[in-house]
C-alpha cells in the first residue's frame, strides 16, 4: 500500500483550513458592492470573448458567477473564490463560494473567472441545497470565440472558465465544492 508522503497531507490540511474559515457571502457592504461590480465585468467578458454563450444566460434554470478564483499549487493544491447566484430571470438570489483541492504533479498559480450554468431546476435546486460538488470527471470549456455554440450540457451542467492571469502547469486530480447563501 502505498502512503502520501507527509508534506503533501499537511498542505492539503492546511488549505482546507483556510478555506472552511471564509464565510460564503461578503460580509461588509463595500465588499457585496465590489463582489458584485466583478460579476458584472466578468460577464461582459465572457460576452464579449464568446457572444454564443448567451444562448446559456437565456435559457439556463439559474447560474453561478465567480469573477474572481485563485488556484495555487506545489504537488498539492487548492483554490478559492466568492460569486454571486442568479435564477433563470437574471435576478441575484444569493452568494456563493468554491473550495478546490487537488493532488498530482501542479506547480504555479492564477486567476481564473467561472461561470456554472444549470439546464434543470433540478440541479440548480441541487446547487442551493449544497449538494453539489464538480468531480475530476466534469469538464470546463475554457471560454474562446464560438466555444458555448459547440457545447451543451453534461448532466445537466455547463462550465465555463476563462483564466484572467498567472501560470501553472497542471495534471491532477481533484474536485470543487460550493457553498451557497441565499440573500436574507
Amino acid at each position: 500500500m502505498k502512503t502520501m508522503p507527509m508534506p503533501v497531507v499537511l498542505a492539503g490540511l492546511v488549505i482546507m483550513m483556510v478555506f472552511s474559515g471564509c464565510a460564503t457571502a461578503p460580509q461588509k457592504l463595500t465588499e457585496k458592492r465590489k463582489l458584485s461590480d466583478d460579476v458584472q465585468v466578468a460577464v461582459a467578458k465572457f460576452k464579449a470573448k464568446d457572444p454564443s454563450i448567451e444562448k446559456f444566460f437565456q435559457y439556463s434554470a439559474g447560474y453561478a458567477v465567480l469573477p474572481k478564483v485563485f488556484k495555487a499549487a506545489f504537488i498539492g493544491g487548492g483554490a478559492y473564490g466568492k460569486g454571486e447566484v442568479f435564477d433563470k430571470t437574471g435576478k441575484r438570489i444569493g452568494y456563493c463560494d468554491i473550495s478546490q483541492g487537488t493532488l498530482g504533479f501542479s506547480v504555479g498559480g492564477e486567476f481564473f473567472r467561472e461561470i456554472i450554468f444549470f439546464e434543470r431546476t433540478h440541479d440548480f435546486t441541487m446547487f442551493q441545497q449544497q449538494e453539489f460538488t464538480l468531480s475530476a470527471q466534469a469538464t470546463a470549456v475554457a471560454i474562446k470565440a464560438g466555444a458555448a455554440a459547440k457545447t451543451d450540457y453534461r448532466n445537466g451542467i455547463a462550465v465555463f472558465l476563462m483564466t484572467d492571469a498567472g501560470l501553472m502547469v497542471d495534471a491532477s486530480v481533484g474536485g470543487q465544492q460550493f457553498g451557497f447563501e441565499p440573500l436574507e
